[in-house]
This record gives structure tokens, sequence and C-alpha cells, in this order.
């Protein structure tokens, strides 16, 4: 599977979070502790939202992050308030840069952990229902990928709860005709470079990890010679695939088939989440 993480608040240096913590996302592309596979070095991306930009930069490549040096030259010398990134290890299609995480559609952003399960035996008939439109901008050959122009092909710009659980119901019920028993598993998070939402559900209810940072203010009062803490706005979040170290009282697991908002204003808060008819 992958690892990845997603940032929002105080406009740091992506280098702060991608590079310096203990357990950082290039650490784990090397010595993951939670994922599937030790190892993700099936390519990585990073995106973000630059000043007065509506849409988001991204760059992807096919090889592993730990040895990048053009991800750590971008990674000292851009500073964001927003931003995505992803390590990845391929669950069968090809390493190609398209196939990269993360997925941009004019100013969304999209990454995935987990998988379609037999995506090969159900891709025509999920593929075919991507609103044509939209159809010519896939690019790659991941169920990532098509999960995200389904999600937009349901609405995702003007509900994305909604238009996720609609993907992800017709995604369940593709498979259930396809005879796979348990066809989803997914941490999935989407932005639109204001809010942020991040997804953690499986048919089978045993999800790939996730986990949300505790509120800046709460994590000040617990550690206030952390000097991160200090620099950083109370709004400051962080969605991760796994904790980034081991600060203590930093990281809470999100539950299992919920969906969680982070949003500028810090008025956060998680939510069931199930699939629905599509």
């Amino acid at each position: 599977m992958c690892r990845w993480l997603a940032y929002s608040g105080t406009p740091v240096p992506l280098e702060t979070i991608l590079y310096r913590p203990a357990h950082s996302l290039i650490d784990q592309s090397l010595h993951s502790r939670m994922g599937v596979e030790t190892t993700n070095g099936d390519g990585f991306g990073v995106g973000w939202y630059g000043p007065g930009m509506d849409t988001p930069a991204v760059v992807r490549d096919i090889g592993p992050a730990w040895s990048n040096r053009n991800l750590q030259e971008i990674a000292g010398h851009v500073r964001s308030p927003l931003f995505f990134a992803h390590i990845r290890a391929s669950t069968g299609t090809a390493v190609q840069q398209t196939n990269s995480h993360p997925f941009r559609h004019g100013r969304w952003m999209w990454m995935h952990n987990g998988g379609i399960a037999d995506f090969h035996r159900m891709r025509r008939d999920l593929a075919l229902a991507v609103d044509p439109e939209l159809f010519l901008d896939i690019e790659g050959s991941t169920d990532s990928e098509l999960m995200f122009f389904l999600a937009l092909t349901f609405g995702l710009e003007e509900d994305p709860p909604g238009a996720v659980a609609r993907m992800a119901g017709l995604v369940e019920r593709t498979g259930h005709g396809h005879g796979v028993e348990f066809p989803l598993q997914m941490t999935i998070a989407v932005t639109d470079g204001v809010g942020l939402w991040a997804f953690r559900y499986s048919s089978q209810g045993a999800s790939r990890s996730l986990f949300y940072s505790t509120r800046v203010e709460t994590l000040r009062e617990l550690h206030p010679d952390v000097a991160f803490l200090r620099e950083v706005s109370d709004e400051t979040r962080l969605v991760v695939s796994e904790p980034l170290g081991n600060l203590p009282g930093a990281w809470n697991k999100v539950p299992e088939s919920t969906y969680g908002v982070v949003q500028p204003d810090g008025d956060d808060n998680l939510v069931h989440f199930a699939p629905q008819a599509a």
C-alpha cells in the first residue's frame, strides 16, 4: 500500500514536516511501521497551494523519496499553508509518473492509500460511470485516480463527503456484482485549497491506519519546550497514515468508518461515514 500526510495551518517550509520529524514521511518510505509494506519506493508526490493561487502545484516522480535530491531541494524552498505528500507502494498498476499521487483536477487535490480488490475485473464498469467530460483528463491507470474522477462525477465540488460516499457505494455495488466480497479499502485525503477532508473506510471494517494531530493549544500545555508548537497557529493540523514521532498526546486514531473535516477557522469535526447509492 502507501503512506501519506496532509498539512493545514501556518505556512511552513515543506521540509519541516517531510524531513525533520523523527519518523518523517521520508523515514517511512524506508521504514514504515504500520503499512502493509515496510518499504514504499514506487514513486512519490507532493502538492501545495502557493500564495494567491487557486490551483495547486504538483510534483511527482517514479523513484523512491528517500534518495530524491529534487524533492529535498523543493522541500527546503517551498513554504505553504496547505500541502499533501504521498509515498507509493504499487498494488499492481505500473510504476509511472502519472500513477504517483497526489492527483489534481482544477483546484482539487486527492490522494489515497488502499485499493479496489480485483480492480482489473471491474475497471471497465467503473470507468464507464465517469462523466464523459471528465474522462479525458484521467492520465494514469490506478484505481486511486479513477476513484477521484468518480467522486468528481458524483459532485465532489459541491458536496465532498456525499461524493466520496457515492463513489464508495458504486465501487462496492460493482464489486459485489463481480463476486468480490470486500471490494474497497481506503484512507483518502481531498482538498480544494481551503478545507481538508480525510476518510477512513473499508468494506471489511478493518481499514488502513490513519491519525490526526491533537489541537495545538493542548499540545503547547503538554510540551511547552517544543519550539514548533510555539511557531504555528492554533488551527494547524496534520492527518497522517502513521505518526511522525513519539510525542506523548500528539496523535489520535481516526475511528473506523469515519471522515474528518479540517477548516481554517479551526472548527474541525469527525463524522460517521457510510457508502451511499450512486
